[in-house]
């Protein structure tokens, strides 16, 4: 094992960085000293970190879309849509599918077929090809804080552009990536490319520059048990401390059962800061981020707002501090700029009339808030014995053991053979453990669920039940 959650040695971190840059030729226009400067030009109120924080103290969800195309001035036209429009608190720079997985030959190509054809060719902003100047004019032009949405297991390069040319977020994770968006990489090399990318972000704020860091949930496109989702949240908020982070975001993805969505994310900070406490990080800010439903969405635009109104209560009920919105456009491809900006409406629509209630906990949410706890709680502690109380160490070992799972992840290194399904009321539940190391209480808590469901459609609940349940949500009425 040569992954630890140690922090990298200044000598480690920058020998390092030589290769990193040399992956493309925009790599030499990163200059950490210049990068710094032109941070401390930029207001408040376009730094991502200050407005989470400020909203988080003020108890108030911030609403942030995806997006990105393949041409500079015509990303800073979106977001300004974003903005003007759909009236974003929160801009997003999503690079494209060629940059996540460092092809930058076919990037370029893509740059220069969007140019010919006069539209994005590119399903986001290649940043590394346009490099640290011209990305930079994004920045210059946003009025709001502006999050690199990466979608990769390989962030490096990408980190060091956009970081330098201004951006003050970074979405992803060594573990969550590495489980959603590839088949061979190993966790432990996930784990290693996004520790380089927090102590780059740690780097900043050493000098004064604050960097908001994010976890981005699981973006499988399939339904995750909140238990699971949790503990890995909290693994990688451990990861990034490690490199000396003290400001990070955890997200869950929304599985659309109001009442264990809500609970799930009330546990999720307290699990965090318990574990935070536990391994000597007692000065950690964390912020909570609902991601609205990853899954098919419905094809008709009537529907499909619903569930992102849905998702809007569940965020503001739960009190999470960030919401990251979905749009009408979700069945059928890259949505334009104007269902982008709709799905925004809506969302900060929803937020306001929940007019700062919160779900109340009765003695059902405290039991189902309960089981969360005991299902994340017993993940982590089985981690950290495996690593012998090293958190990234105990992250390789807990999916070669099993003990960390993803159900139906495309990564080979996950076992993939825990199952979930929705209970008669629509909350996820195990079909299958694997060889998760829950206790008996989670255990029958889990199959008296589904007895309950089985009773109520008066028929098994199996493994069909279980691919019927990804697919659900879009299915007809």
């Amino acid at each position: 094992m040569t992954v630890s959650n140690e922090r990298w040695s200044d000598e480690e971190f920058q020998e390092e960085r030589k290769k990193v840059l040399a992956l493309w030729p925009t790599g030499k226009d990163v200059d950490l000293d210049e990068a710094i400067a032109f941070h401390k030009t930029l207001p408040a109120t376009k730094n991502y970190a200050k407005v989470v924080a400020q909203a988080k103290a003020e108890g108030r969800t911030l609403v942030q879309p995806r997006g990105g195309v393949a041409l500079v001035d015509e990303h800073i036209k979106l977001l300004r849509c974003l903005q003007d429009q759909g009236n974003a608190d929160l801009l997003p720079c999503t690079t494209d599918t060629y940059t996540r997985n460092l092809k930058f030959h076919e990037a370029q190509n893509g740059i220069d077929t969007s140019i010919k054809a006069g539209r994005s060719m590119l399903n986001g902003l290649p940043v590394v090809n346009h490099g640290v100047k011209n990305v930079r004019r994004v920045i210059e032009a946003a009025d709001r804080p502006v999050i690199v949405l990466s979608g990769t297991p390989f962030p490096r390069l990408t980190a060091e552009v956009t970081l330098a040319a201004g951006f003050s977020a970074f979405l992803g994770a060594g573990i969550s990536y590495p489980a959603s968006y590839i088949k061979d990489m190993t966790f432990e090399e996930g784990i290693k490319n996004y520790q380089y990318l927090d102590r780059l972000a740690s780097f900043y704020w050493d000098h004064g520059i604050p960097i908001h860091r994010e976890q981005p949930g699981f973006l499988t496109g399939t339904l995750i048990p909140p238990g699971i989702g949790i503990a890995i949240a909290v693994m990688e908020t451990i990861l990034a401390a490690g490199q000396g982070l003290r400001h990070y975001s955890v997200g869950l993805t929304q599985n659309l059962d109001l009442f264990q969505d809500v609970a799930a994310l009330k546990v999720l900070e307290e699990v965090c800061h318990l574990y935070l406490r536990r391994l000597g990080y007692e000065d950690m800010f964390v912020s909570i981020a609902s991601h609205q439903w990853m899954q098919a969405f419905p094809p008709d635009e009537a529907r499909a707002f619903s569930v992102i109104v849905m998702g809007g209560i569940i965020a503001a009920l739960a009190g999470a501090t960030q919401v990251i919105t979905k749009t009408t456009h979700e069945s059928v491809g890259i949505p334009t700029m104007e269902a982008n900006a709709e799905g925004v409406r809506a969302t900060k629509m929803a937020i306001k009339m929940v007019r700062e209630r919160k779900m109340p906990i009765d003695p059902e949410m405290e039991t189902e808030m309960n089981i969360i706890r005991m299902e994340a709680c017993s993940i982590l502690d089985r981690t950290l014995e495996l690593g012998e109380g090293d958190m990234a160490a105990g992250a390789v070992r807990g999916f070669e053991a099993g003990i960390i799972d993803v159900p139906w992840a495309p990564n080979r290194h996950a076992k993939g053979k825990v199952i979930p399904v929705r209970d008669a009321q629509g909350a996820i539940r195990y079909l299958e453990f694997g060889d998760l190391p829950f206790n008996k209480e989670v255990q029958e808590y889990h199959k008296e669920k589904l007895k309950q469901r089985e009773k109520k459609e008066n028929c098994k609940v199996d493994y069909e039940t279980a691919v019927f349940d990804i697919t659900e949500i879009c299915q007809a009425c």
